[in-house]
């Protein structure tokens, strides 16, 4: 494990499964331990994949920007629980 994804979110649309994310990665490991990445978007939970904006960051991801794309493999309809990959790309000085 290199990090944690910390956030929250909240429902954004009446006709179907839209959520509103807020979300750092905390990096937690080697050169870039100590930063993160803030995400900040509209998440449509049932697309096969979606994008969300990165809109900046912290230590070394100060200015960052770019994009993650998100993807379910697993989500269990009694427990609520997912397991969602987070592909990020980003520029930062």
């Amino acid at each position: 494990m290199v990090g944690r994804a910390q956030g929250f979110y909240a429902a954004t649309s009446k006709e179907e499964i839209g959520l509103l994310m807020a979300m750092n990665f905390a990096i937690l490991d080697g050169k870039y331990n100590g930063s993160t990445i803030t995400v900040f978007g509209r998440n449509s939970v049932f697309d096969k994949v979606r994008e969300m904006p990165v809109i900046g960051g912290s230590g070394l991801f100060r200015f960052a920007r770019g994009y993650v794309q998100a993807r379910t493999h697993e989500f269990n309809l009694k427990t609520g629980n997912a397991i969602v990959e987070y592909n990020c790309y980003v520029l930062h000085y």
